[in-house]
């Protein structure tokens, strides 16, 4: 007998030997219709793999990431199962899992393959999973592995085998399909009941730009056919949002092969929103007692060696700048921080001055392949809304929590609502990658878990998602389409302050050094403004957008009296413009819609006579006539944040 032990604590005994799947027989017949796999002592496995020993059991179905996960890696092989079926002789490269669905590198041959061929290799998936096919896993050495996929002729498998050791080897099997997998699958093909294949892109071998382009179907499947329209239903919806669109239709944002991918050039109406988003963090700082500061956008390579980004990241960086003096390296700046530790060093520091807090809006370059940049989320220079405190260990806890409640009225002010609190720590089982002492790390990781329970944050714990100098606190906010996006993060550093050798005295007249919190709440302007765009549908708060009102004049006769309605919200910092186009009322109220200006003030003879404007605000219509101080209330009121 074994005994499992189940999520809720409680311990179960059962014979050696059983599987998750039975577990779940034993406990509702309702249970054992979803389980899609198990976590057996914190990994997943197959639901039909025997237990042999003692162990924590969660039994894993759809509402769970990691059976969602193993679902849509058996619908990977499904598909390879479909494509060796309608196309013979195709070779196979890897079939993961991803966030959005699956997909699997594929090579053709001379054979053609578009998205025109998805229909039949879905309705083929669709066949293939009503045999209700069990996915069967079997141990193999590594010499049967060499000589099957060498028999078969398939090359790729053969590059990912001659990696792996001997003994760690597994194959997977379903149907007339047969893979090297490592697993785990679902029990059957049956669960797999809606079947859409998304995209084809070309993806080199292993991500080496020097080996052969595979062709790379991207697939989504669910357990459900309503679940699958849902799906498709937000893609509509999120297309809608799609941040390179609205910024492109709103006039915020444009980029230029001749300025260079990856490099964001703000227009006007962006500028506008990117600097009221400036201003609203900048007054809050001043009131939470930050000092502001101005770096160079370069740095001399030796800065870069001591903070330990060099060695790091220096392969990631823009090439050294050269300059006429032989010898030197320059470096285009990939962190504000080691900057802002030299700001620290300029004057001697006493534990009365500490916390000593820098802000500064720093613009950093790091080089992203190409196929990664993806309008504003994914840059090669942007606006960190950069800030690093420098303080006493005594002060660390109690400043981590200032900084939190910065990053929440941040939310609350853009209408975040929906977040949780990401504690990211080390690997514990690669710690080589990190550097400092074993003593610093333990005192940092308490301080966030500490600082973040005492807030009554959300938090979830990540293993492998720490900086390579400091744990942190990653804030996850979902944006109105339910989608997860990073935003803000807070970490804790012990040890840029040893390696740039930062001291302050303390009462006992002796040198000590302080602790470094680095924080961002925006994290950057470019990635935050994207979130905003496809969370609001760019429909931007009204203190935050760069036209609040459209004013238009029903004809030319109008224009002056439009003129003077201008004037007069301007001097009430109410920003506007007018519409002087010779266009009919009802064209340029459609264009104001589009355009996702708040309010349109539509003024003729009657409003030009009596000093009012007939007011609609988008979305909603028409709200009826008002006087200029009544519409300037109504503004006021609605901008206060």
């Amino acid at each position: 007998m074994i005994n499992l032990t189940l999520p809720d604590g409680s311990v179960r005994q059962y014979d050696k030997g059983i599987t998750a799947m039975q577990v779940a027989r034993s406990i509702s017949e309702g249970l054992t219709r979803n389980v899609l796999a198990a976590e057996i002592d914190g990994k997943v496995w197959d639901a039909s793999r025997p237990i042999e020993e003692d162990a924590k059991i969660r039994l894993l179905t759809w509402n769970d990431a990691e059976g969602k996960a193993t679902f849509w890696h058996s619908s990977a092989h499904l598909m390879a199962e479909a494509l060796e079926a309608l196309y013979p002789g195709v070779k196979l490269g890897i079939g993961p899992a991803i966030e959005t669905g699956f997909y699997y590198d594929v090579d053709f041959g001379d054979q053609p393959f578009s998205s025109d061929d998805f229909k039949k290799i879905e309705d083929k998936m669709a066949e293939l999973a009503k045999t209700k096919s069990e996915y069967i896993r079997k141990p193999v050495s590594k010499a049967d592995a060499i000589e099957y996929f060498t028999e078969k002729g398939d090359e790729y498998k053969l590059d990912l085998i001659k990696d792996l050791p001997d003994g760690s080897i597994t194959f997977y099997s379903q149907g007339n399909f047969t893979d090297l997998c490592r697993g785990p699958h679902i029990p059957n093909t049956s669960f797999i009941k809606a079947i859409k294949l998304m995209s084809v892109a070309g993806a080199y071998w292993r991500g080496d730009e020097t080996r052969k382009q595979l062709t790379r179907i991207y697939g989504v499947t669910y357990p459900k056919q309503s679940e699958l329209t849902d799906y498709l239903h937000f893609l509509e919806e999120a297309k809608k949002r799609d941040h390179r669109k609205l910024g492109k239709e709103l006039e915020l944002f444009a980029f230029s092969e001749k300025v260079g991918m990856g490099l964001p050039l703000w227009l006007p109406k962006g500028a506008a929103l990117r600097e009221k988003l400036v201003r609203f963090l900048q007054k809050a700082q001043e009131e939470a007692g930050y000092d502001q500061v101005v770096t160079p956008h370069i740095g001399h390579k030796n800065l870069y060696v001591t903070s330990g980004h060099y060695e790091k990241y220096g392969a990631d960086s823009f090439q050294p700048i050269k300059t006429p003096q032989e010898g030197e390296e320059f470096f285009l700046k990939p962190m504000n921080c080691p900057h802002h530790c030299e700001i620290y060093k300029t004057k001697p520091r006493s534990y009365k001055d500490l916390p000593v807090r820098f802000a500064e809006f720093g613009t950093v370059y790091r080089y992203e392949q190409s196929g990664e940049l993806h309008g504003l989320t994914r840059v090669r220079g942007f606006t960190q809304d950069d800030a690093h405190l420098f303080c006493r260990p005594d002060q660390v806890k109690e400043e981590f929590k200032k900084v939190i409640d910065i990053v929440l009225y941040v939310f609350k002010s853009l209408g975040f609502a929906d977040y949780t609190a990401q504690i990211s720590l080390r690997d514990p089982e690669n710690k080589t990658k990190y550097i400092g002492s074993e003593e610093n790390w333990l005192l940092a990781e308490a301080a966030i878990i500490e600082a973040a329970h005492e807030k009554g944050l959300p938090t979830v714990t990540v293993f492998g998602e720490a900086a390579f100098y400091g744990p942190k606190l990653d804030f996850m906010v979902k944006d109105a389409l339910g989608r997860k996006w990073q935003l803000g993060t807070i970490q804790v550093d012990y040890n840029l302050p040893e390696r740039f050798e930062l001291e302050y005295t303390g009462s006992d007249n002796q040198k000590h050094r302080p602790v470094m919190i680095h924080r961002a709440p925006f994290g950057s302007l470019e990635r935050f403004v994207a979130v905003l765009i496809e969370h609001c549908a760019g429909n931007f708060p009204l203190w935050l957008t760069p036209e609040q009102y459209s004013i238009l004049p029903i004809s030319e006769k109008y224009e002056e009296y439009a003129k003077k309605l201008s004037e007069t919200l301007k001097k009430h910092d109410i920003r506007g413009l007018i519409d002087l186009r010779d266009e009919k009322i009802g064209r340029k109220i459609r264009d104001a819609e589009v355009k996702k200006i708040p309010y349109m003030l539509i003024v003729g003879e009657k409003e030009a006579a009596e000093g009012t404007v007939s007011v609609r605000k988008h979305g909603e219509g028409d709200l009826g006539s008002m006087t200029t101080e009544e519409f300037k209330s109504l503004i006021e009121k609605e901008i206060t944040i």
